[in-house]
């Protein structure tokens, strides 16, 4: 009987659910969605500025190319939060500074968040939910990183030695590199195969910027000494699983198949999303570019941190009603190419479905920026009325997942 009273409550529930397509005036949606092009770390375009001068130009832009609007009623914007994970304090100071300094009122508070790498994408979803519950009705969601200049075993957190006496706090600071060993062999991932989805994602990266399809989402970042970075600088071409092939383990240097070829680049970057609710969009008329509908992270063991998407992804569809083949786009971070794998393999995500511009190992992977630049991306990828996703593994042991569709 109890079987029977849940099977038509799940029935009721289905039949009088709204679709994640469907229009509301209490919907959270995206006016505008852009990003940086992502530099190379250390050695790349932005290596001489750190992640509060990005911040400060990107959002000059930013604000310049939001709708007629938007300019010239900056009071509307209500809160900005940051995603940063390298920056002392998560950048707190410094990028509140770049936000007066770029032109938005000192009337909208900030805040940093940290969450790994998933950062970026948290600070969407925590402006999403404000405007979900009334709270404020217009926010900038951003996501910055400045690898170059804050990247170190400092930056990165320790565990008190105390603590470390504790076999599952001490496997928060298994390196990133390792955790990928761990899946890759828990899970027979050849390297082989690692390489060929690397040299995919650099093939999809190059025909994308040959082809001039991140032009429409990058804002050029000028320079002190008056240089404009405006193309990404990681993507390479000739590269093919053969060549990646030859290059040496970076971590386990006897039986390791993880490479820096076939793991994300250190880079630079940063990336915003302007989000208000429809009925304020409606109202201003300002367009909207699509429709932001849940998000939902997960914890998984710290050791095999990469496997997040697997459980990230399924939460938020079931909370929107939706499955894996209803999904047009996927945008899954490429941390690694071993978990990459791992979790569309265990989600049976057909890869013509997946980054088809290309992802991480190619285009790079500015930690705090990724997420913000993920949806960025996709919503150029989504047609009208597509639904995409944008899910990462996280640090320590978590993945995170997003659902938007298209408008």
């Amino acid at each position: 009987m109890a079987e029977r009273l849940t099977q038509i409550k799940d029935h009721i529930v289905s039949a009088v659910s709204p679709s994640v397509t469907d229009s509301r005036p209490d919907d959270v949606v995206v006016v505008t969605a852009y990003r940086s092009a992502i530099a190379k770390g250390f050695k790349g375009g932005f290596k001489d500025v750190n992640s509060d001068y990005l911040v400060y130009q990107f959002l000059l832009e930013f604000l310049e190319k939001a709708p007629a609007a938007v300019r010239e009623n900056k009071h509307l914007i209500e809160e900005v939060a940051c995603g940063n994970v390298l920056n002392p304090g998560a950048g707190a100071t410094e990028h509140r500074a770049a936000c007066l300094a770029a032109g938005v009122p000192y009337t909208a508070p900030f805040v940093a968040i940290n969450r790994q790498c998933s950062s970026g994408l948290v600070a969407i979803n925590d402006v999403a939910n404000k405007i979900k519950v009334g709270q404020i009705d217009m926010g900038i969601a951003m996501g910055a990183e400045s690898m170059t200049k804050n990247y170190g075993p400092q930056a990165l957190g320790n565990v008190s030695q105390e603590l470390k006496q504790n076999k599952n706090a001490r496997k928060c600071m298994i390196p990133m590199g390792i955790t990928n060993e761990n899946v890759t062999q828990q899970f027979n991932i050849s390297r082989e195969n690692q390489d060929a989805f690397a040299a995919e994602s650099y093939r999809k990266a190059e025909n994308a910027v040959s082809n001039g399809l991140f032009e429409d989402e990058i804002i050029p970042i000028r320079l002190p000494d008056g240089t404009v970075i405006s193309v990404d600088e990681g993507p390479r071409k000739g590269v093919t699983a053969e060549k990646l092939g030859y290059l040496k383990p970076a971590f386990n240097k006897e039986s390791g198949t993880t490479t820096a070829g076939n793991a994300s680049q250190i880079s630079d970057g940063v990336a915003a999303v302007l989000l208000t609710r429809r009925s304020v969009a409606e109202s201003m008329e300002l367009p909207i570019l699509a429709k932001y509908v849940a998000c939902q992270v997960v914890g998984v063991p710290p050791e095999v941190m990469g496997v997040g998407p697997a459980y990230a992804i399924p939460k938020v569809l079931k909370d929107c009603k939706l499955n894996v083949n209803d999904i047009d786009v996927f945008e899954i971070n490429e941390a690694f190419a071993g978990q990459a794998l791992y979790c569309i393999d265990m989600l049976k995500i057909p890869f013509e479905k997946v980054n088809p511009r290309g992802g991480a190992i190619a285009l790079g992977h500015p930690l705090g920026c990724t997420g913000a630049r993920q949806v960025a991306t996709i919503l150029r990828e989504l047609k009208a009325g597509q639904v995409g996703v944008v899910s990462m593994c996280v640090g320590t042991g978590m993945g995170a997942a997003a659902v938007f569709v298209k408008e």
